[in-house]
């Protein structure tokens, strides 16, 4: 933010050393500082704007696997009661995607506007001890090797520092600790000048979230469920610039053209343009630092996976954060953090990419084509069953090793152990949960049930499943060696939670 000519610059004390600092109060940072107080790590989340949630949002989906991270964290039922269910999605013509097909207990998609999901995950890091620092926007970035400092202006022009053991970014598009990181965002902007706006109308259509586009215009229409949806619409054609105002009148006409009707528009309570990019920082960690949600990558809003995205990142960190502030991890660890999701985030930039190209097929023979395709997916159940699974995060997997279970890396179901419990129930609190058959009692290696907790298939399955935090399974195996089987069992307990016995790693020194 410039200061008016003529401001002094002053200093302030580094303030007292955090062990966490998070930039950016949007849903992922709010997601990761709550994660990390509830585990009793200090945590100081920095924001550049003043103190209030703003409604000005463009994010209006949470998909399944989301929900299914929120649940693991005790959240999922406050998120679901501020939005609507919907499970049915028409895309383009008689073309739809049907996330009931999902084993999940969540076969929707949720329609909620973001200032909402905000509001929880707020709530949610306030309880848990969260301290929020506003009006401080991260200017400069420095590292030693045991802490990390982050250098702020605040909004009356003074400096100050922040110092920590860890930093992550979770500052958006512009992201300043990027910048500060020294950090390329190569890209390209995929769509200019789309027009939002929160809308009442007369004659809704009959489905809660629909799209369609027709000639040069596009147009998507969700219900919030309370009487009030949200337009995306754009026109090949009209590109104005992101700050150019919008009217009614615009978001009539584009909607009308797209769909043959404007739905009886009656009237807004906000509006907004903005251009979309696909864009992704080619590393997720530098030394003590991190980035994570639209701070890392950027793409269009085809599908509704960008915020979604940004909390998948965000629920892959904390745990393994929180693991390395315990002294039971080591930095291959938080290297995975990277191995990961960068390559979730360059898949997402291609499938949404492929939604809006698909989308916005330009010439007549190429709608013409795009039709056909549709037609054709349609009717191949796997195709669209797989597509769902992309979208709404379910299908994502991370790379096994050679020689790893088939089941690794993959997520997990929210199995039904045999006590009632939901595996889901069972990781809340950051544990890990081993699966096994009932007749066995296995060695934990001397970790109690706050740091892995055991529970047994309710059937004569004979696997054995050792899940991660952010339900993922990190080992398994189908050996009936006895022996085997607890040898490699030690060995993942070892690789994944540390060693048994290991007292906390010392926090950097407070300074000021």
């Amino acid at each position: 933010m410039p200061r008016e000519s003529g401001t002094t610059t002053r200093t302030t004390a580094p303030h007292p050393t955090a062990g966490v600092l998070v930039v950016g109060a949007g849903p992922t940072g709010l997601l990761l500082a709550g994660d990390l107080a509830e585990a009793g790590i200090d945590v100081t989340l920095l924001e550049r704007r003043a103190p209030g949630i703003s409604n000005l949002t463009r994010s209006l989906v949470v998909h399944a696997r989301t929900l299914e991270q929120f649940d693991s964290r005790g959240l999922a039922e406050d998120v679901v009661a501020t939005g609507h269910p919907v499970t049915s999605l028409q895309l383009f013509g008689d073309v739809r995607m049907d996330p009931t097909v999902l084993r999940t207990r969540y076969p929707y998609v949720l329609v909620t506007p973001q200032f909402e999901v905000e509001r929880v995950l707020e709530e949610r890091a306030r309880k848990a001890g969260v301290t929020f620092a506003y009006g401080n926007e991260v200017t400069a970035v420095r590292q030693d090797a045991d802490s990390v400092t982050a250098t702020v202006r605040t909004a009356d022009g003074a400096t100050g520092e922040y110092r920590a053991s860890y930093l992550v970014g979770t500052d958006g598009v512009h992201s300043g600790v990027r910048r500060a990181l020294g950090l390329p965002f190569p890209g390209k902007a995929v769509i200019r000048s789309v027009v939002l706006a929160d809308v009442r109308l007369a004659e809704p259509p009959s489905e809660p979230l629909v799209a369609s586009a027709y000639g040069d215009a596009f147009a998507l229409i969700a219900g919030f469920g309370d009487g009030w949806f949200r337009i995306v619409a754009w026109h090949r054609r009209r590109q104005a610039d992101d700050r150019a105002p919008v009217d009614l009148a615009e978001v009539r006409e584009l909607t009308r053209l797209a769909h043959g009707t404007d739905y009886g528009i009656q009237e807004a309570r906000w509006m907004s343009r903005f251009h979309s990019d696909e864009r992704q920082v080619p590393e997720y960690r530098v030394g003590r630092a991190f980035l994570a949600g639209d701070a890392a990558h950027v793409h269009s809003p085809a599908g509704g996976q960008g915020m979604n995205t940004g909390l998948q990142d965000a629920a892959n960190l904390s745990w393994k954060l929180i693991e390395a502030l315990r002294g039971r991890a080591t930095d291959e660890l938080l290297d995975t953090y990277h191995a990961e999701r960068h390559p979730v985030g360059r898949a997402v930039l291609r499938s949404s990419g492929a939604l809006i190209r698909f989308a916005l097929l330009q010439t007549r023979a190429q709608r013409v084509a795009g039709v056909l395709v549709g037609q054709v997916v349609k009717r191949l159940p796997p195709v669209t069953r797989r597509a769902v699974a992309q979208v709404s995060g379910i299908g994502i997997a991370y790379r096994r090793g050679r020689g790893d279970h088939p089941l690794t890396g993959r997520r997990a179901p929210d199995i039904r152990l045999a006590d009632g419990s939901r595996l889901y129930e069972a990781l809340r609190g950051n544990r890990f949960v081993l699966i096994t058959p009932a007749y066995e009692t296995p060695e934990l290696g001397g970790r109690d049930a706050s740091r892995v907790a055991h529970g047994t298939w309710r059937g004569d399955r004979r696997t054995a499943l050792l899940v991660r935090p952010d339900g993922y399974i990190a080992w398994a195996t189908d050996t009936m060696d006895r022996a085997a089987r607890a040898d490699a069992l030690a060995t993942a307990l070892l690789r994944w939670t540390g060693p048994a016995e290991q007292k906390p790693a010392a926090a950097a020194p407070a300074q000021g």
